[in-house]
């Protein structure tokens, strides 16, 4: 478990933790890099941040849904490609009765900067940074050409050899490399004031939550206050929300609040004290209490509960 010095107040990026992954929690372990067959492990349906440890690639073969990657929303009835970068606040809303077919990787960002080569290949086609490259349009006869290369990595994640994720990353190049000779960047669709709004919540709740320290705690927490920075009525931004998500903005906030509660507990060795601080607590035994209530432990049992 990483630990910050107990005179050290600043965290860098908070890691992954297992409830805290929203595309796969039951696969959580101790990896790099991981893929997935979307006849097994489809995509569900969700809209949240996404500021994670991993970069995403997509291959979608089968079925219908609607995918929005910050502001830019594309109707999805054909084969596609998607480069997601780590920061993208996303969304995928599947339309289909029929299984989702194709491929994604997950991969760190540690394993990037165990391999230059792959790093250099991402900063040159910035696929995943360059919004407009990000989304590649395939037809019939092209997916088999990708498909390949998630095919292989599967193949050698399931060797385990000694070399096996030499190989996967040179088969993610490939993957980049091919997807830019196709390079057929379908423009996004138009998208609705409402979800702008929700977009916006999301970045904001995002850049409140991302630079947590203990020099710069949480500033706003409520539903009221998020709305006044977004200069709409509260009960505009709840109706929006629950429609679209499912959840009003008050739990959306205090579930964010609460991953990063878990994460400095798990990843620090603060005060219980400096911890309620960060989050916005004013004193401790009301951080004791918000916590309690949602996970049914203490913030101290929760501690203990980690491992060495």
């Amino acid at each position: 478990m990483l630990r910050t010095t107990k005179d050290s107040k600043a965290i860098d990026n908070l890691r992954d933790l297992p409830d805290m992954i929203p595309v796969f929690r039951e696969y959580f372990e101790d990896w790099t890099i991981r893929v997935f067959n979307r006849d097994q492990h489809d995509c569900r349906n969700y809209l949240s941040p996404n500021r994670r440890e991993f970069y995403k690639a997509l291959l979608i073969t089968r079925g219908t849904g609607v995918f929005t990657m910050g502001l830019n929303t594309y109707y999805i009835e054909e084969p596609t490609l998607l480069f997601i970068h780590p920061n993208d606040i996303i969304s995928w809303k599947n339309l289909s009765q029929i299984p989702g077919g194709g491929w994604y990787v997950l991969f760190k960002k540690s394993f990037i900067n165990q391999h230059p080569a792959l790093q250099a290949v991402i900063d040159k086609f910035a696929l995943f940074t360059d919004k407009p490259r990000s989304v590649i349009r395939l037809t019939e006869d092209e997916v088999p050409r990708i498909s390949q290369y998630f095919g292989k990595m599967k193949e050698e994640e399931l060797s385990g050899g000694d070399y096996h994720e030499d190989a996967m990353q040179a088969l993610l190049q490939m993957l980049m490399v091919e997807s830019m000779k196709l390079a057929n960047h379908p423009k996004p669709d138009t998208i609705t004031d409402n979800y702008t709004h929700i977009h916006h919540f999301f970045d904001l709740l995002e850049k409140e939550t991302a630079g947590i320290n203990y020099n710069s705690p949480i500033r706003i927490k409520t539903a009221k206050e998020f709305a006044a920075e977004l200069n709409i009525h509260p009960n505009y931004l709840n109706s929006l929300l629950k429609t679209h998500t499912g959840q009003n903005a008050s739990t959306h906030i205090r579930n964010r609040i609460l991953d990063e509660a878990k994460a400095l507990l798990l990843q620090t060795d603060w005060s219980l004290q400096d911890i309620s601080y960060t989050i916005g607590f004013a004193d401790p035994p009301g951080f004791n209490l918000f916590f309690k209530k949602n996970t049914g432990l203490t913030p101290a049992e929760f501690r203990k509960q980690s491992p060495p």
